[in-house]
This record gives structure tokens, sequence and C-alpha cells, in this order.
């Protein structure tokens, strides 16, 4: 099944790129990833925008979802109906996300594969019909060759990762209780590894692979920091 499912993906964004490769300028491979990247960033628009909405509106009903837990945390069935109420008053479908994953997740991972290895113009997963270029200039913009890993391709997926990050991951704030619950404790942890570690790591995994996985990375977080950024503005417009 998983197999069915990454290759779904894999064989038309394999193609795609190829395809783009043969009529971009010079063959140039980091172009059409930056193209390609961006068609399927857009293609799941929609759902990731309800995702970032949802996110958004949860952060904003924080403070009532944490009087439902403390009014009935000796009733966890009526805890569970109000807090589902309580999502149906602000219109959020919390499942959003999930959806979103599962479609995001293989998706993402078969462009992965398509970047991660140099391009094969007589691979078996070609379509017949496809337009194959000569060649593949594996030269980015001329100077930045995407078959060899490069540390500053690298330093820039961890800057990108964490600015998205920011943006996308609410803030905890501070608990005025000195003895926080174990989840409060790790939550908090999470939030920190997600927001500090988590970039770190992503640059330590984008050196070690080739230039071509840095550019998707960066494109993919590019495109999502200017969503994000776009779903704050037109929230704090709805709020004036």
């Amino acid at each position: 099944m998983m197999s069915f499912i990454f290759n779904l993906f894999y064989y038309p964004l394999y193609n795609g790129l190829v395809f783009l490769s043969a009529i971009l300028p010079n063959y140039d491979l980091g172009i059409s990833i930056i193209v390609l990247t961006i068609i399927v960033k857009t293609a799941i628009l929609p759902l990731s925008h309800k995702a970032s909405q949802t996110q958004r509106s949860l952060k904003e009903i924080e403070p009532k979802l944490k009087d439902l837990k403390e009014k009935y945390k000796d009733n966890q069935d009526e805890q569970a109906l109000q807090t589902i109420k309580l999502y149906k008053e602000h219109g959020i479908n919390p499942f959003v996300s999930i959806l979103l994953l599962f479609i995001q997740l293989p998706m993402f991972i078969a462009l992965f594969y398509t970047f991660k290895d140099k391009i094969d113009l007589a691979s078996p997963v070609l379509f017949s019909f496809n337009i194959i270029p000569p060649v593949v200039n594996m030269m980015f913009l001329g100077s930045i060759d995407l078959s060899s890993s490069n540390i500053y391709m690298a330093i820039l997926v961890g800057l990108t990762q964490y600015y998205q990050t920011k943006l996308s991951v609410p803030e905890i704030p501070k608990s005025q209780e000195k003895n926080q619950s174990f989840m409060e404790d790790f939550a908090k942890s999470m939030n920190w590894q997600v927001k500090y570690f988590l970039p770190v790591f992503i640059s330590y995994v984008a050196y070690s692979l080739n230039s071509a996985v840095s550019l998707f990375w960066i494109t993919s977080n590019v495109y999502s920091i200017i969503h994000e950024l776009f779903v704050k503005r037109k929230a704090e417009q709805i709020k004036k």
C-alpha cells in the first residue's frame, strides 16, 4: 500500500522535473526544482491554508478550552462534548491538519527521492510521451553544484526552517503556577525542540545530502513563510 502511494506521487513528480528541465532556460535543474516545488505547494495550498487558520483559531480559543478542562475535569464525556461544541461555534475542524499530513507526507517523501539522486534521462519511470532534455544542468545559476553538498545551502535550510517554525508553532505562555503538570512540561519541551533543535538537525541532514535537496527544502520553507505571513496579516486585519 505504501509503495503504491509513493509511486503514485513519485512517477509524476520525476517526470515533471525532467519535463521542466527540458523547457526551462539552460536545462537548469535548480530552476526546475524551484518551479516544481512551487507547483506542488500551490496544489495543496487550500488545505495548508485551512490548517494554518485552524491553528490560529485554536490558539485564540485556548483560554476557553482550558476553562472547559477545569470545569469538566471529573466528567471526560461532557468535556469532550463541550469541546466539540466549542469547535463548531468557531468553525474549527481539528482533523484538517491530520488530512494535510496524510496527503503531504508521501508527496514530500516522493519529492525528496526525486531530488536526492542524479537525474537519469534513461530511467524506466519516464513516460514515453515526456519531453526529454539532451542534458540536465546541475550548476544552479552557474555557481552551485546541485550534485554535491553545500554548507551555505544547508545553513540556509536551517534558518528558513527556524523562521517557518517560529511563525507556524505558537508560543506556549508561561504558567503562573510553580508546580506545572507533566503535560505542560512536555509541551514546553516539545515546543523548544521543534523550534530550536529541529532546524539544527535539518541543517545537518541537508549538509549530508546534495544541494538539490537543500534547494527543495529552502523553496518549500520560503513558500510556507510567505503563506504564514499572509495568514497572520489577514487575521490581524479581521481583529481590527
